[in-house]
């Protein structure tokens, strides 16, 4: 019987089977890695959009607690349940091309008023110490004068920069509606040397003094 001859692969086929392979695997992860973009992108954008955004501070007007330059986040979600309260650092909407960090000073309801270099709310001594250094005082200006009770209406905040002698404030220019507030300074991420979470401010009444204290 004669002998059959065996088949030999043609070098060319195998090179177009290697080809093909790697046209194969360049394919499923060129797809896989779309996926993998477009699906990051739509969480960075739902976490921006819900979550928190970053903000960059400009100027002067919050220190010596948030610097020129800093960079931070805002924690947009609690406002989706729940109203600034004082003490709050907020990032809002001054202008269509500017965006303001103030402390939240006064809140609907409540009665401000600048004496003495102090803030009075309700009747009562705002003590600022945990956020003021010693010895600053705290003026009226153009919208709010001394001596004069102001009522804040429903739906508005009284806002200052915690440098009371460098800041544009709602002593200038008034109130901040809550539909232009974006969101709650919450964590510093630049520069390094400050990178951590923004220290939450919180009130204690005792006689005629509200006593601010860091938590």
């Amino acid at each position: 019987m004669a002998k059959k001859k065996k088949k030999v692969s043609s070098p060319l086929k195998k090179t177009n089977k290697y080809k093909d392979y790697l046209v194969r695997v360049s394919r499923i992860f060129v797809v896989d890695f779309i996926e993998t973009v477009a699906v990051t992108l739509a969480i960075a954008l739902l976490i921006y959009i819900f979550i928190a955004s970053p903000h960059v501070v400009v100027g002067k007007s919050m220190m010596p607690n948030f610097i020129n330059g800093e960079y931070l986040f805002t924690n947009k979600l609690v406002l989706s349940y729940s109203n600034p309260v004082q003490g709050q650092v907020i990032v809002f909407q001054h202008t269509p091309q500017e965006e303001y960090i103030k402390r939240v000073i006064a809140t609907p309801g409540e009665t401000l008023e600048l004496k003495n270099g102090n803030v009075y709310i309700n009747g009562k001594r705002l003590n600022e110490s945990a956020y003021i250094p010693k010895g600053v005082n705290t003026n009226g200006a153009t919208y709010l004068a001394n001596n004069v009770p102001l009522t804040i209406p429903k739906g508005e905040y009284f806002v200052m920069g915690d440098n009371r002698g460098d800041s544009s404030d709602s002593r200038f220019w008034g109130l901040v509606p809550r539909n232009e507030i974006k969101g709650v300074a919450s964590f510093i991420f630049w520069p390094l040397n400050r990178f951590g979470f923004v220290p939450q401010i919180t009130y204690t009444t005792k006689g005629n003094v509200i006593y601010s204290t860091k938590n």
